[in-house]
């Protein structure tokens, strides 16, 4: 049995160049849970372990459908509150503000033949082998980012900013304006990668 894989047919959406690019992100179905607070507490590694586990267990339904799949790139969007922390430079936000404040949606990308009730279904099969009642705040979840300026960062988080201010200022050259939230695709497995070798793709929605 062949394997249906996310990055094989939708390369563009799963590469990105060192340089600013613009592009148009098509449409997409996915898991997500989301979250507030710092990604390297335990809350957060919870939230993946629901996320992993649900997508692991759809994926074992859909191979016993003869329509097995390999299971996406983790994702994530982020965010703050605005109102009460101001609007800092793209550039800025990430230390400025406090990460016990971040807000964020994990996701995972679905093939398009998982429709929202098997998404309940291995949400369910989580739930009665108890891996983790976090699995019920998993959401059957449609993104349409559409304009987006986006960039492949090389090395550890903690140096994103630098690359976040070069696409602020290749969104400043070209006229264009946030609409939406910061999005990252987490090409390297962190817990297997070392920091300077991390790959992950910056996207940033754009009018």
């Amino acid at each position: 049995m062949k394997k249906f894989d996310l990055m094989n047919r939708y390369k563009s959406y799963y590469t990105a160049k060192t340089t600013p690019e613009l592009v148009d992100i098509e449409p997409a179905y996915f898991l997500s849970l989301t979250g507030k607070g710092d990604p390297s507490g335990v809350p957060f590694a919870n939230k993946l372990q629901a996320l992993y586990a649900t997508a692991y267990a759809i994926k074992f339904r859909s191979k016993q459908a003869g329509r097995d799949f390999t299971v996406a790139k983790l994702e994530a969007l982020w965010w703050y509150d605005e109102k009460r922390f101001g609007n800092p430079s793209m550039a800025d936000a990430p230390t400025k503000i406090p990460r016990s404040e971040w807000e964020y949606r994990l996701l995972i990308r679905i093939p398009e033949h998982i429709t929202e009730k098997d998404v309940q279904q291995g949400i369910d099969i989580v739930l009665r082998k108890k891996k983790s009642d976090l699995a019920g705040a998993i959401e059957f979840y449609r993104m349409a980012e559409g304009k987006c300026i986006q960039v492949l960062h090389v090395g550890p988080y903690s140096t994103e900013p630098g690359t976040l201010a070069r696409i602020a200022e290749f969104s400043e050259s070209n006229g264009l304006k946030r609409n939406g939230v910061h999005h990252e695709i987490y090409l390297s497995d962190f817990r297997r990668t070392a920091p300077e070798k991390l790959k992950t793709i910056l996207r940033e929605p754009v009018k």
